[in-house]
């Protein structure tokens, strides 16, 4: 959809937008409204749930997508001023956070988030104008001139920030037929977005769904079954074993965890050559990463704790999706207390076969998720691993499932890519229609005008 451009421009006197209509007025946001930094409290004021002179004090984490949404809550139990409460048609800005992408996030306070508490991290900016300045908020205008506020050791927004923001500022009808227009499209683009996620949701489901009948069904609809042993499983194919992790990896330290306490004391912190693996290598699948070695001496007395091409590691900390295979190993390395390595016997599974179940299995994963409910102690551990059901098939079947599951992985994973990349386009619409809009690149009367006839 196009749309057309106004009759006359003039020059803004904002140097860096260029021309603007004839008939806007370019001000600060010092002149349009007030802004005010939020409520300071201690942590002996804050309760572990809302109850009698509790308040809700909206954080950083309250705003997301535009909305107030109440999840991560935190309650205070204090005076709170009036001032620092807030009314409806009020903009919540996050002004200071550790991650200066979140600076400048905001949201409108609606009916239900009216009469709440906001924190210091937080500044409510108040105007009658606010149904149109909220999209200044949401535009590139006001997204250019938050990061140039931002520097190495200022990660905020001051309220004299704020207030000597500039905005351009049509007559207050252009103003409502603006902001009623941004309503209108934005709502339609947000609806095809939240369709899109939907989409990659269900998509991994599917993807789910495959794996898991690949991996417990086979791909012979016509195999003769078996009763599985596992209640919740059902039936699986009648020429694959049942058996356990633990029959499956080589003989001495198949199994094994990493060192614990002052094992591994006195770690290097300049490449020796002999690298620690741990937990950021395990979830990424990326061995280059990290900054701890030993010496070559330490390892060769932690050898029965290194990590070599083929084998399978794992993080303690987590259950199914950080199974990684090792390939190409960059350097000699030991694997830390809060990693699990898994050395298989070949000539009863591949490692391949095996990581796709430790990593995407969900009867694996319920296993898992079963055995960690009743222990005393929270993560993995090698015995948990050790006594995980394995439905085995043949390797020749091994590898026929491998192929099949690489494949379809690469039709879902270029169906999910799609919907990313739709989403980036519709979002990217979203923006530039915005930043379009309220700084009168584009005229918007007449649409709203047939909307409304519509």
């Amino acid at each position: 959809m196009s749309f057309p451009k106004y009759d006359q421009y003039k020059e803004s006197s904002i140097g860096w937008l260029g021309d603007a209509p004839k008939h806007w007025l370019a001000t600060k946001m010092k002149f349009l409204g007030k802004a005010k930094i939020g409520l300071t409290y201690s942590p002996s004021n804050v309760v572990d749930e809302e109850g009698a002179n509790c308040t809700l004090v909206l954080r950083s984490s309250n705003v997301q997508d535009g909305k107030i949404v109440f999840h991560d809550n935190v309650y205070v139990q204090s005076e709170i001023p009036e001032n620092l409460r807030t009314e409806e048609g009020d903009i919540l800005i996050c002004s200071r956070n550790g991650s200066r992408a979140l600076i400048g996030k905001n949201a409108m306070i609606d009916q239900k988030s009216a009469g709440l508490s906001f924190g210091a991290f937080m500044t409510i900016y108040r105007s009658d104008l606010n149904h149109y300045l909220f999209w200044v908020f949401n535009s590139q205008l006001f997204k250019l001139q938050s990061a140039s506020f931002l520097t190495a050791t200022i990660n905020q927004l001051t309220v004299g920030n704020l207030n000597s923001f500039d905005v351009l500022l049509p007559p207050p009808e252009e103003q409502t037929a603006i902001a009623n227009f941004l309503d209108a499209e934005t709502s339609k683009i947000d609806a095809l977005v939240s369709e899109q996620r939907r989409l990659i949701e269900l998509l991994k489901e599917k993807r789910q769904a495959v794996i898991s009948h690949a991996v417990t069904k086979g791909l012979n609809p016509n195999a003769p079954m078996k009763d599985s042993g596992i209640e919740w499983l059902g039936d699986v194919p009648e020429h694959w074993a049942v058996s356990r992790v633990k029959f499956m990896v080589q003989p001495n330290d198949g199994i094994q965890m990493g060192p614990f306490g002052g094992m591994l004391l006195d770690l290097d912190s300049e490449d020796t050559g002999y690298k620690v693996f741990g937990q950021e290598n395990t979830i990424s699948g990326d061995f280059t990463r990290g900054q701890r070695w030993v010496s070559q001496q330490r390892y060769e007395e932690l050898e029965r704790y290194a990590a070599k091409d083929g084998d399978l590691v794992l993080t303690r900390k987590g259950s199914l999706g950080n199974a990684r295979l090792i390939e190409d190993l960059p350097q000699p390395g030991i694997i830390d207390s809060d990693t699990i390595r898994i050395r298989v016997d070949d000539d009863i599974i591949a490692s391949p076969y095996l990581e796709k179940l430790l990593h995407e299995a969900s009867y694996i994963a319920e296993q898992i998720t079963r055995k960690k409910r009743g222990a005393i102690l929270p993560g993995l551990n090698t015995s948990i691993i050790a006594n995980l059901v394995v439905m085995l098939p043949k390797h020749d079947e091994q590898n026929e499932l491998l192929s099949y599951l690489d494949s379809e992985s690469q039709r879902f994973d270029t169906l999910q890519a799609e919907a990313k990349r739709a989403i980036e386009l519709l979002q990217e619409r979203r923006t530039a229609l915005i930043s379009a809009a309220v700084t009168g690149k584009i005229d918007v009367r007449e649409f709203t005008s047939k909307e409304a006839v519509a």
